[in-house]
């Protein structure tokens, strides 16, 4: 590819770029009452919102049920050409319908209209045309008009998916502000996420518990550092003999000490360099605490304690970052 070939790609991305941010902010400054009423419809249900849709909207109304779904709405991607071959009988009386067409007229979509009237279910939809059938028959229409396809001929869905997938986020947001939705449902949802994870998992569920690094106050620096390599976990944790905490020293700590002491460093004991009371965390904390604990504190290793304060383990931010 030439310069003149790559200066032209790239003009063409940032124009396509700029021509769907554009829809999206004349998207922004147009919604309203039907927008409110569109939520209010979703938030009222007994039921779930049925997203359905053709080719490429039916794609977006794929990905408008999973957001949904994820985010505490119930919802489900019902085919529209499925539909129409034995699928309408997954919709129930206390459902809400969410359709996708552009131009408003997709046959398919249109198809299953009288059935959705006639099962008593609120019609919302999502086109480019207020006018078109979809749009008149609808409970609530959803103009997600935009100037022009950044298409090179103006015609494949590229802004318009964009608006749709915007519009479909929206309404998801304001659903998930209206329920109370919070980071703990959010977890439920996710539980094999990394945000499930760190919210739903104990630190003594990760915790290291095993051939802890402890050495006592008076440990010599060359014992001191063959105990931080033997234990991996980069560190050493200055203990009494009763598992109680004196004090922690990492293998930074080390490396400043050397550099300080120079030549005496191997005259001090584990007591000399050690941070005394270091940051602690119980094991019935959530893996979200401890690692908002570290951050705070700038720190990637907690001892972990009971209630006694005495030492049952030690975790890093890598075991909650796997």
């Amino acid at each position: 590819m030439t310069e003149s070939e790559k200066y032209d790609v790239l003009e063409l991305a940032r124009r396509t770029i700029r021509t769907e941010m554009q829809a999206l902010g004349e998207l922004a400054d147009s919604l309203g009452d039907a927008f409110v009423r569109a939520v209010s419809l979703l938030l009222a249900a007994r039921g779930k919102c049925i997203v359905t849709g053709m080719g490429k909207s039916g794609l977006v109304a794929r990905k408008i049920a999973a957001t949904l779904a994820s985010t505490g709405t119930p919802s489900f991607f019902l085919h529209s050409g499925e539909a129409f071959h034995g699928d309408l009988g997954m919709i129930s009386k206390e459902d809400v319908v969410l359709a996708l067409s552009y131009s408003g007229e997709t046959d398919e979509v249109l198809k299953i209209v009288p059935f959705i009237r006639s099962n008593g279910n609120p019609l919302i939809s999502m086109t480019g045309n207020a006018a078109s059938s979809l749009a008149r028959h609808s409970d609530v229409h959803l103009d997600v008009r935009v100037r022009e396809e950044a298409c090179l001929l103006r015609l494949a869905p590229t802004t318009s998916t964009t608006a749709q997938i915007a519009l479909g986020d929206a309404l998801a947001v304001a659903l998930m502000q209206l329920r109370g939705f919070t980071n703990v449902d959010f977890a439920r949802l996710h539980p094999g996420g990394s945000l499930g994870r760190r919210l739903l998992m104990t630190v003594g569920q990760v915790m290291r518990d095993r051939d802890l690094p402890l050495v006592p106050p008076d440990c010599p620096a060359v014992e001191m550092i063959h105990a931080i390599s033997k234990g991996g976990l980069g560190l050493v944790v200055v203990s009494t003999g009763d598992r109680r905490i004196d004090g922690i020293v990492t293998d930074g700590d080390v490396r400043r000490a050397m550099v300080r002491l120079r030549g005496d460093f191997f005259d001090v004991v584990a007591a000399d360099i050690a941070t005394p009371r270091p940051k602690t965390i119980a094991a019935s904390c959530k893996l979200i605490e401890a690692e908002q604990l570290m951050t705070r504190h700038k720190v990637t290793s907690l001892p972990v304690v009971d209630d006694g304060g005495r030492i049952v383990g030690v975790i890093q931010i890598y075991d909650i970052k796997l």
